[in-house]
């Protein structure tokens, strides 16, 4: 009878310290749930892979396992990882690693810090390939020095890691991607049916804008990221900007 009693109340403490570690637990969850501002992701490393550029992560968020992809970082399986700002490839096909993901999210804003502040809205970043329209009634003047986009596709290994200068239109703006914004201009000029040059700066700049870029160019780049140009100027500086 006094074993029965034992055993009674050993059973008494085991379902007492589930249900307060369990109550601990979802109310852990819901506070949070609570923290986490509106649009901000909070995810659980589960794998990693390490290329030259990028750490790919594979993340659990709400029971949910998806890939994403950061700069490379130091890294480890149960860090929690935040983000408010991602862009989706599907069926991206990493060289480096000789694999295909049928998707990966190129985050930009990821951190190991709890967000306190409700972030900006996340925008479509997207500096690899977008869909770019040739622009119609264009009317630009080459600057004294400069060049047409037209000229630097027609020669473009003899303009490879040299300054040029080209004025053209902003016809599309990504900020801060990679560290950097995304500029794409157009002259009314075209070589082979390419119109349209790929800017990288950290001037501000809006669409429908002209400005004169100054930049260094450079040919087949590759970042490692799936992000591939045939041609491309980088560490632009943007000057006499107008409205026409």
């Amino acid at each position: 009878m006094k074993g029965n009693k034992i055993i009674f109340i050993i059973v008494l403490l085991v379902l007492g310290v589930f249900f307060i570690v369990t109550t601990c637990y979802r109310s852990g969850e819901k506070k949070n749930a609570r923290v986490l501002p509106p649009g901000t992701h909070g995810v659980v490393i589960a794998d990693i892979i390490q290329t030259s550029n990028y750490t790919y992560l594979q993340v659990d968020e709400n029971n949910n396992k998806f890939w994403i992809a950061v700069m490379r970082v130091d890294a480890k399986k149960g860090d929690s990882v935040y983000y408010s700002k991602a862009y989706e490839m599907k069926d991206f096909v990493s060289k480096e690693l000789n694999r295909t993901f049928p998707s990966v999210f190129f985050v930009e804003d990821a951190t190991n810090k709890l967000p306190s502040a409700a972030p900006a809205s996340p925008a479509q970043l997207t500096p690899g390939k977008p869909n770019i329209v040739k622009w119609n009634e264009i009317s630009v003047q080459t600057p004294k020095g400069g060049i047409t986009i037209a000229d630097l596709y027609k020669g473009k290994d003899s303009y490879a890691g040299k300054s040029v200068i080209i004025r053209g239109v902003v016809v599309k703006y990504n900020p801060q991607v990679m560290n950097k914004n995304w500029v794409h201009i157009q002259d009314a000029t075209e070589f082979s049916g390419k119109f349209d040059l790929t800017v990288t700066t950290l001037d501000s700049l809006v669409v429908g804008k002209t400005a004169t870029f100054t930049g260094i160019i450079a040919v087949n780049k590759d970042f490692g990221s799936g992000y591939s140009y045939e041609i491309i100027m980088e560490q632009a500086k943007a000057s006499n900007i107008t409205d026409k």
